[in-house]
């Protein structure tokens, strides 16, 4: 039988033909070109037949100061990441941006979709470190669209009315540990299960199913 001719996955259909995949980064600093990517996470996300998103897949890489970074002394406090802990088994800013847009776009075809969607707390802080590092790599095929993102600190104001990840998970009933906050993979799994909730809530209420009766 000819998958393609015969089943399309229902999320290409709910968000423009994109495959929204949550994405947090850890740096030594705010500024993309110049500073440190650190530690990057990323979570796919798929959808069952009643059109609730949910987690799909994670992956998580430890990452190497490229060459010339900077390393705000201010920011490595904060997170509590040193560089240059071998036991980090950090890779390089290539290997690591390889290794994560790989099994993203073979969740872009899984799903029918077009393109992949980045999906952040503060979205355009974690998508312009990525498109940096991909840039500085020559990384090719990057599976993301180039502006475009869904940003869940403006989601959350929206739905729960209040910003801050931790306190937005807080209101929309999903649990939070400080103590493993700004893990990269931790905080992406949040933002995911946040984005996750946010999106079938309004299902739930109606709001996707009327939408689509209107242009129908």
């Amino acid at each position: 039988m000819n998958r393609s001719a015969q089943y399309q996955h229902p999320m290409s259909n709910r968000f423009r033909g994109y495959l929204p995949v949550v994405i947090d980064v850890e740096t030594a600093g705010f500024n993309a070109q110049t500073d440190a990517l650190l530690e990057i996470a990323a979570v796919t996300l798929t959808m069952d037949d009643d059109g609730n998103i949910m987690i799909d897949q994670s992956f998580e890489f430890n990452v190497e100061p490229f060459e010339g970074a900077n390393l705000e002394k201010a920011a490595l406090d904060f997170t509590g990441i040193d560089p240059y802990n071998p036991l980090r088994g950090a890779i390089s800013e290539a290997e690591a941006m390889e290794k994560i847009f790989k099994p993203i776009r073979k969740a872009v075809k899984a799903h029918d979709c077009k393109r992949a969607i980045l999906v952040g707390h503060n979205a355009s802080f974690d998508h312009g470190f990525v498109t940096a590092a991909a840039e500085r790599c020559d990384t090719k095929r990057n599976p993301f669209h180039p502006f475009s993102t869904f940003d869940t600190a403006t989601l959350a104001g929206l739905a729960v009315g209040h910003t801050v990840l931790a306190k937005s998970c807080d209101l929309a009933d999903i649990d939070f540990d400080g103590n493993q906050a700004h893990s990269a993979l931790y905080d992406t799994m949040k933002t995911a299960e946040l984005f996750c909730t946010i999106v079938n809530r309004w299902k739930d209420l109606g709001g996707w199913e009327m939408m689509q009766n209107r242009y129908e």
